[in-house]
């Protein structure tokens, strides 16, 4: 018999065994998956879980979501990698899961899904099975490197002359450190570059600290930093586990651009991942920023499924434009010339 809950305090998904232990560092192989990685949403960003369960027998299928009157969404944001459903067993606990959910909202968003796993296809399988309407959509990229054996430098001699040439002309001016733990005078030279950068404001410094704090503890931290003279002119944050190296966070003083100094500290990282962790894949995260084109050899689509209940009085002025958009394609595309 099939069992759902939901839960909107985290602490009860910790006092439930089973549920736990799906969520754990034991099952789950990327840090997007965990209970961890949700506590840091919730207590950090300010997100309101509501994480909702089936499970039959030892079989258990797991969806993150953000609480919000009706509208429901992925319990992800701006550090996310990606979202995916958590499930074991049949693709059939999915479907419970949402022919339960159109009781709970008349509407749910969720974004960032992979399908190279066959995640965005089963969720929209499991949806339009319960009688809900499903809109996917492509929402971002993902940049990948295979390593595929290579050592770096193999891969080094696979990049574009540009890049290798100006790692051969400025690495020379650089001294690049990567640490395997978390250091504080390291961390706030990171914070420091940050403020001095192109990037937009930190959504959350709190949570990256905490994360980068509790990465440094288990060994999965990779922190880099370049200096010029002495003094911190780039810093990145990765982190590394089960044969995969994910890129979280990079930053580079604006007035240091003329030393690349971002570029000599990727590949210092790169090196290192490669040749000394020796994994097979890293992770560029979300974003189809051009440099990235430089280090990574694949890219994926993420998804946005919107999944709606047609018999929601409050969902029809959204179906209607639907129809009338559907309607002016179809007529555009049959429309004869002259």
């Amino acid at each position: 018999m099939t069992r759902i809950d939901y839960h909107r305090d985290l602490k009860q998904v910790q006092s439930d065994g089973q549920l736990a232990a799906w969520l754990s560092e034991s099952n789950q192989r990327a840090p997007f998956d965990r209970l961890a990685w949700f506590e840091g949403l919730a207590g950090h960003c300010g997100l309101a879980p509501l994480i909702a369960v089936a499970r039959e027998g030892g079989d258990m299928a797991v969806l993150p979501l953000q609480d919000g009157r009706g509208h429901l969404h992925a319990l992800s944001n701006w550090y996310t990698f990606r979202y995916r459903p958590l499930a074991s067993g049949s693709d059939a606990l999915l479907r419970a899961l949402a022919e339960d959910l159109a009781g709970k909202a008349r509407r749910v968003t969720l974004s960032g899904v992979p399908d190279e796993d066959l995640s965005a296809k089963r969720l929209e399988t499991a949806f339009r099975a319960a009688g809900w309407r499903v809109r996917r959509t492509t929402c971002d990229t993902n940049h990948i490197l295979p390593v595929s054996g290579r050592s770096y430098a193999e891969y080094l001699a696979s990049r574009p002359g540009k890049l290798r040439t100006t790692l051969k002309r400025k690495a020379g001016k650089l001294e690049t450190r990567v640490l395997d733990r978390f250091d504080e005078d390291v961390w706030h030279a990171y914070e420091t570059i940050y403020s001095e950068s192109w990037k937009p404001e930190e959504g959350s410094p709190a949570f990256l600290r905490a994360f980068a704090e509790a990465e440094g503890a288990a060994g999965r931290l990779r922190l880099g930093i370049a200096l010029a003279e002495g003094k911190p002119v780039a810093a990145q944050m990765w982190t590394v586990e089960h044969g995969t190296a994910w890129i979280h966070k990079l930053a580079h003083r604006e007035a240091a651009r003329p030393l690349s100094p971002g570029s000599v500290l990727s590949a210092a990282l790169f090196r290192h991942v490669i040749d000394v962790d020796k994994v097979g894949l890293v992770d560029f995260g979300t974003g189809d920023d051009s440099y990235k084109r430089d280090w990574m050899e694949i890219v994926r689509p993420r998804y946005r499924l919107d999944m709606i209940r047609p018999w929601s009085p409050r969902n029809w002025p959204l179906l209607a434009r639907d129809a009338l958009r559907k309607g002016a394609q179809y007529l555009a595309a049959t429309a004869k010339p002259g």
